[in-house]
């Protein structure tokens, strides 16, 4: 992420594969469990057959902010599409000039429902751009297709950085198996890597014989505005796996107190959901306005904000009808805590 881009008034750019994606907000979706002791309202059996409730969330990549969270029972399905899009219509509500924007939107295999790829679909405007990258469950078709594809059609992977990823490998799906009832104009990328031990015991029998593990990702990108080479499925591939990053905001906001609804209300338990999504939204803020270039707490997590920024060695003290906080001088982190308080009070009001 472009670091410094918010203190000057603008929005922070994704770089995935050493592009910059300017112009583009991307909005990551994914759901999280949050575990329950003892029996509250809306806690149920989870999918993972722990205890708790099942959110779904959409958090803005450039920011790292949560756009939206719909807190809902453990035994919410994962694939459920009005869910999905009323996250996203609550997401999209956060984001300003949100009708006239470049919106890429990331899901997992959650995403790969009809209902959703439809809807995203339609949020295509004269002024607005969507476009979406999602998981892919592979079936036998997908299987019969994917070995059509000569060997020449393989191409070595790249990391986040644009160099090569030597031992994985990408290909074009797209045609070679029929996809009846999905969006027009929608493409699928494969990707081949060697299984590692823990994947052993869900490998099919088209990956035991050919000794490949396979994922698929879908999407309707042909070419992103801007970006040179952006309808490449190496990049797609990349841009994709970096919705990855959303595991990081899940555990931020987790660490900023989501983890732990306090009561047996479902009504006490969402708005306590609400209240740690905004110290984590404040967090965030925090660091993009005033700590961009700030070693150590540009991109700190929740604990060590705490231990260096937020719990404060000092004294408040009133004299001539002032108040004065006086910092410890010893304090190694006084320099940049000073440096915050100047950053922060010398934004413009909020009209």
């Amino acid at each position: 992420m472009e670091s410094a881009a918010s203190a000057s008034g603008r929005l922070p750019w994704l770089v995935v594969a050493g592009k910059r994606l300017t112009g583009w907000i991307v909005i990551d979706i994914d759901a999280t469990i949050i575990t329950a002791a003892s029996k509250k309202a809306g806690a149920a059996v989870t999918f993972k057959k722990t205890f708790g409730f099942h959110p779904l969330a959409a958090w803005c990549a450039n920011t790292t902010e949560s756009l939206a969270m719909c807190l809902r029972p453990g035994n919410a399905g994962a694939n459920t599409v009005a869910d999905h899009i009323a996250v996203l219509t609550d997401a999209l509500v956060q984001i300003p000039g949100s009708s006239a924007a470049k919106i890429l939107i990331r899901v997992d295999g959650a995403g790969a429902t009809h209902g959703l790829l439809e809807h995203l679909e339609a949020l295509n405007t004269t002024r607005r751009t969507v476009r979406y990258t999602v998981g892919w469950k592979i079936t036998e078709d997908d299987e019969k297709a994917i070995a059509k594809l000569p060997e020449s059609a393989w191409e070595t992977s790249v990391h986040q950085d644009g160099s090569l990823q030597e031992g994985y490998f990408i290909a074009e799906l797209t045609g070679l198996n029929t996809r009846e009832g999905w969006p027009e104009g929608m493409r699928l990328i494969v990707r081949r890597v060697k299984p590692t031990r823990r994947h052993l015991k869900k490998l099919t029998a088209f990956e035991k014989k050919t000794g490949w593990r396979y994922c698929i990702t879908a999407t309707n990108i042909r070419h992103m505005w801007g970006i040179a080479g952006s309808g490449h499925s190496q990049f797609l591939d990349v841009l994709h796996r970096s919705h990855a990053g959303v595991e990081d905001r899940v555990r931020t906001n987790k660490a900023m107190g989501l983890d732990n609804l306090p009561s047996a209300s479902w009504e006490v338990n969402c708005g306590w959901m609400l209240a740690a999504n905004l110290a984590s939204d404040l967090d965030a803020w925090v660091r993009l306005l005033a700590l961009h270039d700030i070693k150590g707490l540009a991109d700190a997590e929740p604990e060590t904000m705490r231990f260096r920024l937020y719990h404060l060695p000092a004294r408040l003290a009133d004299h001539a009808r002032r108040r004065w906080l006086r910092i410890d001088a010893t304090w190694p982190w006084a320099q940049a805590f000073t440096t915050c308080w100047q950053r922060l009070t010398a934004l413009p009001t909020v009209t």
